[in-house]
């Protein structure tokens, strides 16, 4: 019988409330390099939950602006400085994460797949002291589709399969936490659990999702894995 036996974390959003340096970096390059305006409401309604590059190549192609060969790339570092530059400054948590993640890796394997760049998300886990509680990362230089492909979350099933005791590891044991539906679909699509926490997105948005909840910090474990495992 299935049971929860890994917990797959999105990380921006979820983990790390890094979305308003997100938006921050990515409406300054546009606009600096294209002129092009982004909104706070447009970022959080049609770019959430994207990587950098879907969302370079959305904003481009909303407006009708067609990329040069490597032209992306170059985007992705330049919106990537900003970011890292903000981020020195204005680190935070979301409430509820640190005891769930601690709790977690007591019980079961723990990974990240995330549409964030690899050094962001180990930036953010060492400064928090969160590194060691997470046996993989999968980020967006390891996949060649994001999310909502359910690419990302099925690397880093891989990625907590090649480790013992999991070589078995199913989708249908691990659960997915995310606070989009580009990745509750992502997940869904992989054939995980997902529970979303309503971060970014009102509750009501969310409810492809198994289960919902207004912030981590009000989930205990072992009723969720109860609820959804049975």
């Amino acid at each position: 019988m299935p049971k929860l036996q890994a917990i797959i974390f999105d990380f921006d959003g979820v983990i790390a409330d890094t979305e308003p340096l997100h938006y921050a970096a990515l409406r300054d390059v546009l606009l600096t390099e294209f002129g092009i305006t982004l909104s706070r409401a447009e970022y959080y309604a049609d770019y959430l939950g994207y990587d950098d590059r879907g969302c370079f190549q959305a904003a481009l192609a909303a407006h009708q602006r067609p990329a040069a060969p490597g032209e992306i790339d170059e985007l992705v570092q330049k919106k990537g400085r900003a970011y890292l530059s903000a981020l020195d400054t204005d680190l935070k948590l979301f409430p509820g994460v640190r005891p769930l993640i601690e709790e977690a890796a007591r019980i079961c394997s723990l990974a990240i797949a995330s549409g964030a760049l690899r050094g962001e998300i180990e930036l953010i886990l060492e400064e928090a002291g969160l590194r060691k509680a997470f046996a993989h990362i999968t980020s967006a230089e390891d996949v060649s589709q994001g999310k909502p492909s359910p690419e990302p979350f099925l690397h880093a099933m891989a990625g907590l399969g090649a480790i013992t005791p999991h070589r078995s590891l199913q989708p249908d044991d691990c659960l997915v936490i995310e606070d989009s539906l580009p990745g509750i679909r992502g997940a869904r699509a992989a054939g995980m659990k997902v529970l979303a926490v309503a971060n970014t997105h009102p509750i009501q948005e969310l409810q492809e999702a198994d289960a919902v909840t207004a912030s981590l910090a009000q989930v205990t474990l072992e009723e969720l894995a109860s609820t959804l495992w049975g």
